[in-house]
């Protein structure tokens, strides 16, 4: 078995000989594909379960191509590595082994090290490009303190800037940050330097603007709501082969980018009633494929539902995720030093919330929220404490306020 032992099988298969594209997309009748400056057309073979074929000889990577379904609608393909033009334009071929990483000695940190760094890559440095992250490393590591980078979403968006949480190419770094090169080389230079990176991704929705997944298959159901867009098909009718998009994507982070930890966003926008989750499934194929690649790879969420299911281990009848980030820490530390008491912040300033907060985890563990006006949350006493990330601040504690206003701007200097 190859160390590997996985590679990705949809989008399209780089090989001397040239290019297989393979696509899932039950909705169609028949697929052609328009490669561009050529003047044939390729037609695509169906095959089971919706998933459309084919092989053109002497294709090379740069190559850029759509997809033309039934006749009138010419799509970039779902699976797009790369969307050099962004998410209206044309998918572009990429040889995955073309990168020349020098991280072979990169045996991993485990989750117990991690001092985690979270940056967006948009406006950490004034060119906003993975490979401008890289001169600040030294500085993260040696003057911080960090052992891991935590990367906001990179998925293609609109646009050149963006918090990232509206991506619609999940395979696709984006090509305004610096494209898939651009990320491995970021990766590949924090391995060199003993920095782990973790990657934040986004399956409870994808954005709207060039969402074309619709088009192709039963991507999206309209039995859930989010906040931020129609929820993905986890359960429903044709739910199988778009579990295995989302899986696979994540098997392709760790795989083909090197990336050593996921975090999952907004889990309590991920609407699965299968009797086995999807967040179990992901932590499954991460672990296994980590055992074949020799190093810890972590899947943490993020959740606002204290639901210690979560985390809890397999034979407490749990998902097994390896952490997750502790919402009720930050309110307790936050309500504390700025006596804020709106919003969510009206159940918490307390200092024995705190306490709680470190002694197990969720500190609403059964009790009554005053601000969801219910009882809410379990219990995570039991659990030992690196299920948890625990932080002061994070891009939703700045972002979603209205002056964007940091702990720096609210407190003096002794409690900061």
């Amino acid at each position: 078995m190859s160390k590997k032992s996985w590679t990705l099988e949809i989008g399209t298969v780089f090989s001397n000989d040239g290019v297989r594209f393979r696509v899932w997309a039950p909705k169609a009748t028949s697929i052609s594909l328009r490669v561009i400056g050529e003047s044939r057309v390729f037609s695509l073979e169906p095959e089971e379960k919706g998933y459309f074929a084919t092989f053109v000889r002497d294709l090379e990577p740069g190559t850029k191509y759509f997809y033309l379904l039934n006749e009138d609608q010419l799509r970039p393909d779902p699976v797009s590595r790369s969307q050099p033009e962004g998410v209206h334009g044309p998918s572009e071929v990429i040889d995955p082994n073309e990168f020349k990483w020098q991280d072979q000695d990169w045996k991993g940190i485990p989750l117990q090290e991690m001092l985690i760094y979270e940056i967006h890559t948009g406006t950490v440095t004034h060119e906003g490009t993975f490979e401008a992250i890289i001169p600040f490393l030294d500085y993260f590591k040696n003057e911080l303190g960090v052992t891991t980078v935590e990367l906001m979403p990179v998925a293609q968006f609109p646009g050149e800037r963006n918090w990232g949480y509206d991506g619609t190419y999940l395979y696709a770094p984006q090509n305004s940050y610096g494209g898939p090169n651009g990320l491995k080389a970021l990766i590949n230079a924090c391995h060199l330097k003993n920095l782990a990176v973790i990657l934040d991704v986004v399956y409870n929705h994808l954005g709207l603007e060039g969402n074309y997944l619709g088009d192709f298959g039963p991507y999206f159901t309209n039995r859930y709501k989010t906040s931020w867009g129609p929820a993905i098909n986890f359960d429903g009718p044709e739910s199988d082969e778009v579990r295995r998009f989302i899986i696979d994507n994540a098997l392709y982070w760790v795989t083909e980018y090197h990336v050593d930890g996921l975090r999952i966003d907004a889990i309590h926008g991920i609407f699965d009633f299968s009797a086995q989750h999807i967040l179990f499934d992901i932590r499954e194929a991460i672990h296994r494929q980590a055992k074949r690649l020799g190093r810890p790879i972590i899947v943490m969420a993020e959740s606002d539902l204290n639901d210690v299911r979560v985390i809890n281990p397999l034979n407490k009848g749990g998902y097994g995720l390896d952490a997750q980030w502790n919402d009720d820490f930050h309110h307790c530390l936050h309500a504390l030093l700025t006596k804020e008491r709106n919003g969510y912040y009206q159940d918490f300033g307390q200092i024995g919330q705190l306490v709680k907060a470190l002694q197990e985890g969720f500190v609403y563990s059964g009790e009554y929220s005053s601000f969801r006006r219910r009882q809410h949350g379990s219990s995570s006493k039991h659990l030992p404490c690196t299920k948890f990330i625990v932080f002061s601040q994070n891009h939703d504690q700045v972002g979603n306020r209205m002056r964007g206003d940091r702990l720096s701007t609210l407190v003096p200097y002794e409690a900061l």
